[in-house]
């Protein structure tokens, strides 16, 4: 028997009818004319507490008996899985203790703590949380709710499979973050229990792909992560239950750059008016890396915003770089009056919007009567950006971008 089923499944979604309403489904007009076939956004981003978290963590906490739950619940995440934690032992009556890596994003701490859970900071992974929660709950007596390794949890994000079945019944592929894999895991029993001609495709940041070298070594194999922009599928070993739900069920994962992954969150926020973090759009990146793999109509899981406005800016603007309309540009010129205004009203007459300059006269690597300027630059586009270059290097200026 299989160790999640869609009844299992179903199951969770009664106990979740009066927690969480379905998200809403789509259509990407911009995604859809990329790929040549509908494309919709199944929009998690907006869900309480801002992800599909609290769907598995709700069902594994109602789960307990009440002896269990008056024990309190632990938990380790960057961030999302701690605010469905939080919520649901708030909802269930229950004390909730959650461990974050250091250098977690401020509003998912002060969220987290909103919820009413106490918040410990261990170490800088998600490993390390991990550890540290496991420990916890050994000397504590508390439950540990896995952030995706338990059936509990599964069932509950595979609620997310029966609303797209029923929102795009003629849906032929779904895409999906995957970090150690409970969202597709759970998302896939629910699809292929229906509809076994249905692909399932996961996306992992090309930085934190545990899946792929553990579907190659036919085990759950742990990997050195590096840093990624998306932190919250940062995880270094796939669940052992996960990645046996993989092997059955899951067609094909994939792995996304930190280019795609901001070009993807920058689509959903200018495009389909989503605000996404980068875990949220890894879906969204892998159609623009690899959209020969699908077939349409297409399902995009947008698995949540809890994004840090800081983040954010240098995300877009990341972003903007990839897609060729932002520019860092080192410029030297005569160290002379009006060079700096001639240069700007150059920029003016093709159309560029400065945004920043820094100027520079005494540098050892100038000679005396050289100047330097560094500037960020909006264009309207790559072809854009490359007339400007083009332009000033032909105006006789030393060009280099940073």
């Amino acid at each position: 028997m299989a160790p999640v089923t869609l009844d299992d499944v179903r199951a969770a979604r009664d106990q979740l009818a009066d927690v969480i309403a379905p998200t809403p489904l789509i259509r990407s007009r911009a995604l859809s004319e990329a790929i040549g076939g509908p494309v919709l956004l199944k929009c998690e981003n907006v869900q309480r507490t801002g992800s599909f978290k609290i769907r598995g963590a709700f069902v594994r906490i109602a789960r307990l008996s009440d002896a269990e739950r008056a024990r309190g619940v632990v938990a380790a995440s960057a961030g999302n899985h701690a605010q469905g934690v939080a919520l649901a032992a708030s909802i269930l009556g229950c004390r909730a203790t959650v461990f974050m890596p250091e250098g977690a994003p401020l509003p998912k701490v002060a969220a987290t703590r909103g919820y009413g859970a106490e918040v410990v900071f261990p170490g800088p992974t998600v490993d390390d949380c991990l550890v540290a929660a496991d420990t916890y709950a050994k000397e504590h007596g508390a439950v540990l709710i896995h952030p995706f390794d338990h059936q509990d949890v599964v069932a509950g994000q595979g609620t997310i499979g029966l609303e797209i079945l029923e929102q795009c019944p003629d849906v032929r592929t779904v895409v999906g973050p995957v970090g150690g894999g409970g969202l597709m895991a759970g998302v896939a029993t629910a699809i292929k229990a229906v509809e076994k001609d249905v692909k399932v495709v996961g996306a992992q940041a090309k930085r934190a792909a545990a899946f792929p070298p553990s579907l190659a070594a036919g085990r759950p194999t742990r990997i050195e992560t590096q840093a990624t922009m998306a932190d919250g599928i940062a995880v270094g070993r796939p669940g052992d239950l996960t990645y046996e739900l993989f092997t059955e069920l899951v067609d094909a994962v994939v792995t996304v750059s930190e280019e795609s992954i901001s070009q993807a969150l920058l689509l959903c926020l200018e495009r389909a008016k989503q605000v996404v973090e980068p875990a949220g759009a890894a879906g969204v990146a892998a159609l623009l890396e690899h959209s020969y793999a699908v077939r349409t109509p297409v399902v995009v899981l947008l698995s949540g915003g809890n994004i840090d406005p800081l983040l954010l800016s240098k995300v877009l603007r990341h972003g903007l770089a990839g897609a060729g309309r932002y520019l860092v540009v080192r410029c030297r010129l005569k160290d002379r009056p009006g060079a700096l205004v001639t240069l700007l009203g150059e920029l003016a007459e093709l159309g560029v919007n400065v945004l920043d300059v820094m100027h520079e006269r005494m540098a050892a690597r100038l000679h005396v009567e050289e100047a330097e300027v560094l500037m960020h630059l909006e264009t309207r586009g790559a072809d854009h950006s490359e007339d400007v270059i083009g332009h000033l290097r032909e105006k006789g200026y030393t060009i280099t971008l940073s």
